[in-house]
């Protein structure tokens, strides 16, 4: 039987063990009948999008990608600012997924308050924009920073550790009944994170994913 559609997740910055990690935790939501999964690089992208200029600068990058590609029924666009999502939606007739929105609304199945993982906190006061935009704020637990690169978090030594002990503060200190990872580098960390902690831990990738899935599934 045909997969049922084509799904391309964009890494926006240029980091490629960013993408190979999410090709690695992507790879359980692939299945037989289901759609095609992929991800790429975005070649024009920073090495890591740590700043609102980062955000800003590959919104129309992502913009001509996505309109240039005509054989794929979901985008999701695999970074916890959702850059260039709504000029994105713009260009497409397809769906547009960013994975903070994915993210937090996936957060709040599994508790009535998360918490956010940021990789510094810088990072920090451009999410809340995010969530208030949402009208999320009153669900937001809290949100702590690794104090690390995008780069650090996909591949450095310690990541986890720090990862471990940021949320515990989240849910022992802000009462998160659930975590959400604020950056698609740390997709490799779902799992141990979510063992060491006892919560739900949320890759937002793999939300964005599943719901393209369901989406599609639904048409």
């Amino acid at each position: 039987m045909a997969k049922r559609g084509r799904i391309l997740v964009i890494n926006p910055n240029s980091n490629e063990t960013v993408t190979e990690g999410l090709r690695q935790t992507l790879a359980p939501l692939a299945f037989t009948e289901g759609p095609e999964i992929l991800c790429e690089t975005l070649r024009e992208g920073p090495a890591g999008i740590e700043t609102q200029e980062h955000v800003e600068s590959v919104a129309l990058p992502l913009r001509r990608r996505i309109e240039s590609a005509n054989d794929v029924d979901a985008f999701v666009i695999a970074c916890y600012s959702d850059p260039g999502l709504h000029v994105a939606r713009e260009g497409t007739q397809s769906l547009v997924f960013g994975i903070a929105e994915c993210g937090v609304l996936t957060a709040l199945t599994r508790a009535d308050r998360f918490g956010v993982i940021a990789i510094k906190s810088r990072s920090i006061p451009r999410h809340i924009r995010y969530l208030r935009q949402m009208g999320m704020m009153d669900r937001l637990a809290g949100e702590r920073p690794l104090e690390m690169s995008v780069a650090e978090s996909a591949s450095g030594e310690g990541t986890l550790h720090r990862m471990i002990a940021v949320g515990r503060d989240l849910r022992d200190e802000d009462r998160a009944g659930a975590i959400v990872m604020g950056c698609a580098g740390m997709a490799r960390h779902r799992r141990p994170l979510e063992d060491a902690l006892g919560i739900p831990v949320i890759d937002p990738t793999q939300a964005a994913v599943a719901m393209a899935i369901g989406t599609l599934a639904a048409r």
